[in-house]
Order: structure tokens, then C-alpha cells, then sequence
């Protein structure tokens, strides 16, 4: 989130994504792992950090130095900001290795479930004041055969023009800029938002202390969240980036891909409009 006197804390932050995780169909689908691949996953894990521990000579101040701060994460809640930031972009690579359709990219700890469910030509749910240049994002979603997907479904959501989120942000109403839009018949959606802004992570709790003492910037590019479905294909995670954009290059969360984006087009009206079709892979 950007730093100003508006800003939620870190442990609010923190918290608002805990709650929400623990509401998530992620969370539910958590039991499904096997013993035996808990078993191999944490083993070589943990083959790792003793690895790292023996190569750079890991003394005992840095290992309590270390613990204390995992302590800290924990008592923070910030467990889903930072494994989002600094690990999910791993997962959803190797997820998508042999995956067809459209590139995906992170989920992310802002999503929030129950959006309001809108026409395939429409507003995403605003202030009457809602500052920010306005943008429409149009297009198709298709299978991998061209074949249109009547009816299928964008979760999207995104930060404001100040870079917060709703939800997130005591100051922006409930489901501001979130909303599932449904496509029409041909599979087509036009939906009119506002561009949003880059943010940076909360940096006031235990992530921003790491972001800190390692030297990093904490800012990811803007971008819209979305997560297209159609039942009886695969759903499709992913965010959408502007061209030109500040930390496109150096996104703290390293989830950016040259395929995701955007170069919107100025209209005579004043908005802004790009068009993105997505591909959806049969489940």
C-alpha cells in the first residue's frame, strides 16, 4: 500500500488477509496433500536451509536473529503477505509448465470472495468521486480451439488510484473496483474501472523489516487482478500490467510477464481502453 497518513497498518493488512485465506477454497483444499508428499516436500526444505546454514557459516546471533523474526511474521498475520510476495510466483510457474491458454501469473492476498456479480458490458463498483483516469478493458474468453465461452465469468479486482485496496484499506468502501463479470453469449466483456496505481507493500511489520535490512524496494507495478472461469475448463489466475510502468522491470513479487501487458489506447472520450483475450484450457 502507498505511504501516506490513509495507509493500513501492516498488522491490518496482515490480518484482512488471514481472514480471508481461511474463507478461501486454497485454504479448504490445503488437507488434500498427501503425507507422503508432505513428507518429501519438508524433507528437501529442509535439506535446504541446513544447506544454506553450512555454506555461509550461519553463527547462533543470526539463526536467534532469524527466529525472532519468524516469531514476528506469525504474530503479525503476515504469513500470507510475504509467502505472496516472495514465493507464489514459484508455485504458479511450476504449475503452469504444462498448462495450455492464456499466461497466468499470482493470486496474490487481496482477493476477496462474494463480488458483485455484473453484466458482461459495465462499471465496476465505484465512489461517485473516484479519482483516477478512466479505463475500459474489453475482449473474449475462448478454449484453446478458438471456440467461444458464452457465460464464462472475470473475477476482477485492483487497487485505486492511490494504490489500496478495498477491504484492505479502512478507508475505501466495501467492494470498491471489485466485481465478477459475466460474459455475453459470443464469450465478449467490456468492463469500464479506473487504472490503477503502483503500490508498495505494507512495510511497517516484519516483511518490511526484511525488505529493509536486505537492501530491497518493496513496490510492485500496477496491475488488475483477475481470475477467469467457464465450467469444465481449468480457471486461469493472473494479472495485467501497463506498458511503460513504474517497477514493470523490478516488481518486488517477481510476477510480471512480458505477455500480460497492456498498452491502452486514449479515446476521444478521455478513457483509456485496452482489449485481452483469454484462453482457457479444457479441466
Amino acid at each position: 500500500m502507498s505511504t501516506t497518513e490513509e495507509s493500513p497498518t501492516a498488522a491490518q493488512a496482515g490480518a484482512s488477509a488471514t481472514r480471508a485465506f481461511r474463507t478461501s477454497r486454497q485454504h479448504r483444499t490445503a488437507g488434500e496433500v498427501t503425507p507422503e508428499r508432505v513428507s518429501t516436500v519438508v524433507t528437501a526444505l529442509l535439506d535446504g536451509v541446513h544447506r544454506t546454514i553450512r555454506t555461509h557459516q550461519v553463527t547462533y546471533p543470526e539463526y536467534v536473529a532469524a527466529k525472532r523474526w519468524l516469531i514476528e511474521v506469525g504474530e503479525s498475520g503476515e504469513w500470507p503477505l510475504l509467502l505472496d510476495v516472495f514465493v507464489e510466483h514459484e508455485v504458479e510457474e511450476v504449475s503452469a509448465q504444462h498448462q495450455q491458454g492464456s499466461k497466468g501469473s499470482i493470486l496474490g492476498p487481496y482477493h476477496l470472495p462474494g463480488a458483485v456479480r455484473l453484466p458482461s458490458v459495465c462499471t465496476l463498483p465505484m465512489r461517485a468521486d473516484e479519482p483516477g483516469t478512466p479505463l475500459v478493458l474489453a475482449g473474449q474468453v475462448r478454449d484453446t480451439t478458438g471456440k467461444a465461452l458464452p457465460g464464462a465469468e472475470l473475477d476482477i479486482w485492483h487497487a485505486d488510484d492511490a494504490g489500496y485496496y478495498s477491504g484492505f484499506a479502512p478507508h475505501v468502501p466495501d467492494g470498491n473496483l471489485r466485481g465478477v463479470v459475466v460474459a455475453d453469449d459470443d464469450g465478449r466483456f467490456e468492463i469500464s474501472t479506473i487504472q490503477p496505481a503502483p503500490y508498495q507493500i505494507p512495510t511497517d511489520g516484519p516483511t518490511g523489516t526484511l525488505i529493509e535490512r536486505a537492501g530491497w524496494h518493496p513496490w510492485r507495478p500496477a496491475h488488475l487482478h483477475l481470475i477467469v472461469r467457464s465450467p469444465g475448463y481449468r480457471p486461469i489466475t493472473t494479472q495485467l500490467y501497463f506498458t511503460g510502468g513504474d517497477w514493470l522491470d523490478s516488481d518486488v513479487a517477481k510476477a510480471t510477464k512480458p505477455e500480460l501487458v497492456l498498452d491502452p489506447r486514449p479515446q476521444p472520450d478521455g478513457r483509456r481502453r485496452a482489449e485481452y483475450d483469454f484462453v482457457l484450457e479444457p479441466a
